[in-house]
Formats: C-alpha cells, structure tokens, sequence
C-alpha cells in the first residue's frame, strides 16, 4: 500500500501562533548568506561533504547519522578549534555529560524545549569544555554558550583536523530508557539515563534550519507537520506510551480508553514518530495476540533514502518491521 493511504490518517495539527526560528548554534555567516553546506560542515576522514549531514551517508551508504556535523569557524588556538556553541531554542538543560570516555558523543548537553510544541530535545555533542556553572535544570536562553567546539568523543580519537560540533534536533522516545537498557545484552553501563543517544530521535537539522531561514515554516509544529510519513502499523496493546504524555500534541483523536485494543502509529521513513492514535479492536489490523505488529502501509520510494535503518523489510510480498522499527517500537510501548 503507497502513500495514499496513509495520508488519509495523518497528522492533523494547528500551527502556533508566534514564529520559533531556531538560532545557528554556531559563529559565521555561511549558513545565514545562502551558501552550499560544503562552506560549513566537517566530513569525516573520507573528505567527502554528505559524510556530515544527516542520513545513510557513512560506510558508504550502510551506516546512518543522525546529526549535522559543523565545522570551526573561529581561528584556532595551539590547533584546537575555539568555536563557542550556542543553544539553538529557550530550553533547559535535561542532561550534561562530563566525562569524555562514557559516550561516543564525548562531552556533550542536551537540552529540552518545553515552550515548543512539541517539545523537542536539541543535542550538543564532542565538546572540548562544558561551563561548570551549567547544571541540569538550568534554564538557558536562544544563544547563551553551553560549550566550547572540540572534538572528545568515547572510543576512538577525533584528530585536530577534524574537531567540530555534532548537532541533533528531535524526540525522547521513552522516559523508562534504563529499564529497557537492563533488558538488553549491551556489556557497557547505562551513564546518560533517558538522554542516551539510543532513546533520542532526531531529523535533518539542516533541513530544519533550512525550512525556517527559507520562509517554509514558521513554528516547530508546521516543521513537524513537513516530515513525510512513510510507514503505519498497528500494534495490539493497552498500554499508553509515556512518548504522547511528552508529545500530546501528535496523539490524534482515536477511541475511548475503555474500548481500546491498540495503537496506529505513523513513522517517517528513518522511524521518529509522526502520530499514534488508540484503536478499537474493529480498526485493529493483523495484530491477533498482545504485542503484535503489523504494518499497514508503506511508502517504498520515502524508504530508499533510509534502506540502512531496516525499519521495514519485505518478504514474499509483505512488510515486516525490520529490527530499527521494533527497537523504536519497543522503547515506546516497553512490552513485558
């Protein structure tokens, strides 16, 4: 099933009255005059400039980045970049990692903005230093520093050359992250409770810088409303995902908690959540017993840019979530 279908469920939001153009969280003017992302960001060790932006751009095509890298601006000092980084929304401060060995996103912050809608996350990573005045809880205004560019990281060594600042916009899928951890076979500790990097989904935050500076959108929510849905299931459970507590305003209307069975969920084509909505067991599709998915449409073209997530699979003519999808979906509605 294509697109058709699931445009007839999708989101149906109000705009927000007031405009909430995000701040570039960086020095310089590239971005601001128009200029090719080549000006401004940093490829990785391949030189090549898509290897920085968000997508399956890495290991040629097979590996996903959920990011927008940017490079220094600002003259160095002893070969260190110099660059401050700034928060990009009014927010405050939901996390601060320190200690560079216990992330692959090195020293980082994020940071949640509860005066939009939705209230998405904003994620500032590799830092070389962090304020020690800034703890969570803070509040912080639209381009107060939060950090200095570097390029710390857990793992594996970022060089010189290559220091800069690792940027994510998106949504916490589930504020039971570590429970869900502990079930898990990772080997490593859980140091970033719901703020690790696994239980945040983000979007193009090139696009979406993009798409206010342009004139296309004037709010978070009429960004939001731009993502294109590419993928429905339904999922038979009475659970309520703590995701829609957070997010209420992507739950559409759908049936009274009495007479629900399930859950209609829209994803876009890498997995974040568009829209949920609870349904009666007449609506509820191919899910027979508690716990089962089924997906109901699919748009395959939206797919192929993202084919490295595995949120779909095919196989003898039918969709199935691959394993990125029942991981995000897992998160969502922790299933015993």
């Amino acid at each position: 099933m294509r697109i058709g279908l699931l445009i007839t469920y999708i989101l149906s939001f109000s705009a927000l009255i007031r405009g909430e153009k995000p701040l570039w969280p960086l020095p310089g003017e590239a971005f601001s005059d128009g200029q090719s992302h080549v000006q401004f960001v940093q490829p990785t060790v391949s030189g090549e400039p898509t290897s920085a932006l968000f997508g399956c751009v890495r290991n040629d095509g097979h590996r996903f980045h959920e990011g927008l890298d940017l490079a220094p601006v600002q003259a160095r000092r002893r070969g260190e970049a110099t660059d401050p980084v700034m928060a990009i929304h009014p927010g405050v401060v939901a996390h601060i990692n320190r200690i560079a060995g216990n992330s692959g996103y090195g020293r980082y912050v994020v940071l949640e903005h509860p005066a939009l809608n939705p209230a998405i996350y904003s994620l500032y990573a590799h830092l070389a230093t962090i304020p020690s005045s800034l703890e969570i809880g803070n509040t912080v205004e639209e381009g107060e520093r939060i950090g200095v560019m570097g390029r710390s990281a857990g793992g594996y060594v970022i060089p010189r050359e290559r220091a800069h600042l690792h940027l994510e916009v998106g949504l916490r899928l589930s504020s039971g992250f570590e429970e869900w951890y502990q079930r898990q076979n990772y080997t490593s500790r859980n140091h970033h409770g719901d703020f690790n990097g696994i239980n945040l989904l983000g979007w193009d935050s090139l696009d979406y810088f993009t798409a206010f500076r342009d004139g296309l959108v004037d709010s978070v929510m009429s960004y939001f409303e731009s993502i294109p849905p590419a993928v429905m299931v339904h999922i038979r459970t009475r659970r309520s995902p703590d995701f829609i507590d957070r997010y209420p305003s992507l739950e559409l209307p759908g049936c009274p908690e009495e007479e629900q069975a399930g859950w209609e969920v829209v994803f876009s084509a890498w997995g974040l959540p568009l829209s949920m909505k609870a349904i009666r067991e007449s609506e509820l599709q191919g899910a027979r017993r508690t716990g089962d998915i089924s997906v109901i449409a699919v748009d395959t073209v939206g797919l192929e840019d993202f084919s490295c997530r595995d949120l779909v699979s095919r196989r003898s003519g039918n969709y199935y979530l691959g394993s990125a999808g029942r991981q995000i979906l897992e998160l969502l509605f922790k299933p015993d």
